[in-house]
């Protein structure tokens, strides 16, 4: 039986910071899925700041959007039709079919969601793509050891938020960084940062990373790049490791962002800057989840969200990505039933 829903799609290329100008919301009709596909009933979708790069025409580690097109990312959501022996109508199933309230995919693109008690959005944010980011970037990019100290930026963010605590956790020193008092207060009282800069109020945030790590930084988990780049460089100790997850400052520049000012500080400390992309490291899964999941059961691990209600609201939850307007994961609730 075919069903009629609703999608985002991809209007213009934005220039600078996208506007809801750039999207555009389509009817469309979805037919009844043919042998080895599933229509799932989407719940929740995620929006993440690595989706403004895939706006941008150009070469990366995954294709651009294509323009007039349904846009994409992970989604959560309940199996309603299924043409396919391993699914069945009312598993919960996770995907990369988001941006839209329906989804027709094949089954082999879908993985079902075990009921543990754990909410459902979880496997989009802790559970999902960005708590495995922090895992890998932790244990197989910095090696973390106990008692050293960690930087990490845009702390309260998604992925920043499941650092902080699972350093914690391996009994590392952490420093955070964030953009205002309310997230600062949280990192320190709830996700338990030892020393927490709110770099809009820092004038000078060398000094003040310099301030929180007397003893210098071990690690640095970057999701900023630019000045937060700058100043972990300058406060290293020597060997220190980077682990590069994102550059945020720079996803809207519209031009090549400006060089490190200090690299030379990497061959002089002999630093180890390396890039993570979490999808080279689906092996680790089964070692990740069933640890992530004890951690959220215990407590250990404390999840933050921000929630902005229907489709139609997508692209505005996705511009508040880049206005520091989530606290934890930014997700867009589809349906509340």
């Amino acid at each position: 039986m075919s069903i009629t829903t609703r999608e985002i799609h991809l209007k213009n290329r934005p220039e600078g910071l996208p506007t809801p100008d750039d999207f555009a919301l389509v009817g469309t009709t979805l037919p009844a899925p043919r042998p080895g596909q599933i229509l799932v009933r989407n719940l929740w979708m995620s929006v993440d700041p690595y989706m403004r790069g895939r706006m941008d025409e150009r070469k990366s580690y995954i294709a651009p959007f294509a323009l007039g097109q349904v846009l994409e990312g992970a989604a959560v959501g309940v199996v309603e039709q299924s043409a396919d022996p391993r699914f069945a109508a009312g598993d919960r199933v996770v995907h990369f079919a988001g941006w839209r309230e329906h989804a027709l995919i094949d089954a082999a693109h879908a993985t079902v969601v075990a009921d543990d008690g754990i909410a459902l959005q979880t496997y989009l944010g802790a559970l999902g793509f960005p708590g495995l980011t922090a895992y890998v970037g932790l244990t197989r990019i910095a090696n973390a050891k106990a008692g050293e100290t960690i930087f990490v930026s845009a702390a309260s963010g998604a992925v920043g938020s499941v650092v902080v605590q699972m350093a914690k956790q391996m009994g590392l020193r952490v420093v955070a960084s964030a953009g205002s008092e309310d997230k600062a207060r949280w990192l320190r009282d709830v996700a338990g940062a030892d020393a927490v800069i709110d770099y809009r109020s820092a004038p000078d945030l060398t000094a003040a990373l310099a301030q929180a790590a007397p003893q210098g930084i071990d690690i640095y988990f970057d999701n900023v790049g630019g000045d937060h780049l700058d100043s972990a460089l300058a406060v290293a100790n020597d060997l220190a490791r980077f682990v590069l997850c994102g550059m945020i400052s720079g996803y809207n520049e519209g031009k090549p962002a400006i060089g490190v000012r200090n690299l030379f500080s990497a061959i002089e400390k002999r630093i180890k800057l390396q890039g993570l992309i979490a999808s080279d490291h689906i092996d680790v899964l089964p070692e990740f989840i069933p640890r992530m999941s004890a951690w959220i059961k215990a407590g250990q691990v404390q999840l933050r969200e921000t929630v902005v209600d229907g489709l139609e609201r997508a692209p505005e939850a996705f511009i508040g990505l880049f206005k520091g307007a989530n606290t934890g994961k930014m997700l867009v609730r589809l349906t509340k039933s």
